[in-house]
């Protein structure tokens, strides 16, 4: 996962400039592109992952799908369908809401989250590009996850 969807949510969240229409379809595409291969690979049942409990992959993009709100805030939308609006891809868009449905109510999860007007000056950075994290270098780099 941390080789996949973070990778591919970092370039969107970076992607510069907002004018280049095309290269911000391109990195939306590919980041949805991500959380859709990683739908298909959910247990059919779940809710979570792997099935009924939650697992390890859950906790590891679980605090990434709650934050999705950012692409909203900076970039004009994630791109990714709303509930029964997935077209042809339905049942696998279905699956991801069941998964986001059941790691949004989870309790350590929740809980552990921050509030979101503490992310806003953090996702800033990283929406304009000059985030001096480790990760926003590699990403910069077109490398992975450090």
């Amino acid at each position: 996962m941390t080789s996949r969807i973070i990778p591919a949510l970092h370039r969107f969240l970076q992607f510069q400039p907002m004018s280049d229409e095309e290269g911000l379809r391109q990195v939306r595409e590919e980041f949805v592109a991500k959380l859709k291969e990683f739908a298909k690979e959910m247990d059919i049942e779940g809710p979570f992952f792997l099935g009924p409990e939650p697992s390890l992959v859950d906790f590891v993009v679980a605090p990434w799908a709650m934050r999705l709100w950012v692409f909203d805030y900076y970039k004009g939308g994630s791109g990714i369908p709303v509930e029964g609006e997935g077209g042809r891809d339905e049942k696998v868009w279905a699956r991801w809401w069941k998964w986001v449905s059941a790691v949004e109510n989870g309790k350590s999860i929740r809980e552990t989250m921050s509030d979101r007007a503490n992310y806003l000056k953090i996702y800033q950075k990283y929406a304009d590009n000059t985030a001096m994290s480790e990760l926003a270098k590699a990403t910069r780099q077109g490398r992975g996850v450090p």
